[in-house]
């Protein structure tokens, strides 16, 4: 994860970047929404923190080939500064993004608690042993992927929607992560690992509630526009829990939605997200 955040300098406000090659060819969404964050922030003054993303996925990414990241400044103000971010490859422009920043300073404070009752991390299988438990794993495109090569471990309660639906139908659930890597101590690394984690299981709720999985065949899923508003700040390297729903779908898409608890109960995102969602011929199941 770190290596696709590093992003080289290519010109005024302008970076490029490498990709995770993943099985299906595209880059993961996450990681576009990461790399866009850290081209931004690379533009602001060091004393200003990002509290809001906007971005939408015009156009699948190539893992083969780079993609090259263009900052406009929109505007520096006496506390905030607003950033567009263009995300192209190969001469069109595949992702988008509006980012703000503002300098912290004293004002009200207050954030809903993490729900209780939540298991425990420790007790819940890893994506490995999860899929084990499953059915035989030789023609399931992405098992390794899942299991070995992303950026995060990732614990879910209830049990993932990975190669088996979930019978209650319901979109509610919990997913605990924290990256495989140790993150270095600067806070701008950990809110660029937040952003890169974002995708994973945004639209899972949608599937979760309609007795999808990820690897059924007549299943079709797109990541269409993604927000995200930042509260506090974390280390991704510790654990930490997605608290996920899904309030609406129709028309082909769905929302999701999630607050982002640290272990220890403070609230440091909350995001949404509407994608594509294909079940079957489409319809709602």
């Amino acid at each position: 994860m770190l290596r696709r955040l590093d992003l080289s300098p290519s010109g005024n406000d302008v970076f490029t970047a490498a990709h995770q090659p993943i099985p299906s060819g595209r880059a993961y969404g996450g990681e576009l929404v990461a790399q866009a964050l850290v081209a931004a922030t690379s533009t602001v003054d060091a004393d200003r923190r990002v509290h809001s993303l906007h971005g939408y996925f015009l156009r699948p990414v190539d893992v083969t080939r780079p993609t090259t990241w263009s900052v406009e400044r929109v505007r520096d103000g006496r506390g905030f500064s607003a950033r567009a971010v263009r995300g192209e490859q190969g001469g069109r422009e595949a992702f988008r993004a509006l980012l703000s920043f503002h300098l912290p300073r004293p004002g009200v404070q207050h954030a809903v608690a993490a729900p209780e009752g939540l298991a425990d991390p420790e007790d819940l299988p890893t994506t490995e042993q999860a899929l084990a438990g499953g059915p035989d794993l030789a023609g399931v495109r992405d098992a390794r992927y899942w299991a070995h090569e992303r950026g995060f471990d990732l614990r879910h309660d209830p049990a993932p929607v990975y190669t088996a639906s979930d019978p209650r139908r319901t979109s509610r659930q919990a997913v605990w992560f924290r990256a495989t890597e140790p993150l270095p101590d600067d806070p701008t690394a950990h809110r660029a690992a937040l952003a890169y984690v974002c995708d994973y299981t945004m639209l899972e709720p949608v599937l979760r509630r309609h007795g999808a999985h990820w690897s059924d065949e007549h299943v079709v899923t797109a990541s269409v526009d993604h927000a995200m508003w930042f509260h506090a700040d974390g280390r991704l390297d510790e654990w930490n829990v997605l608290v996920q729903d899904s309030p609406a779908a129709g028309g082909g898409v769905g929302l999701g939605t999630a607050s982002i608890f640290s272990r220890d109960g403070r609230l440091l995102a909350t995001l949404a997200q509407q994608g594509v969602v294909l079940v079957g011929s489409g319809e709602d199941a």
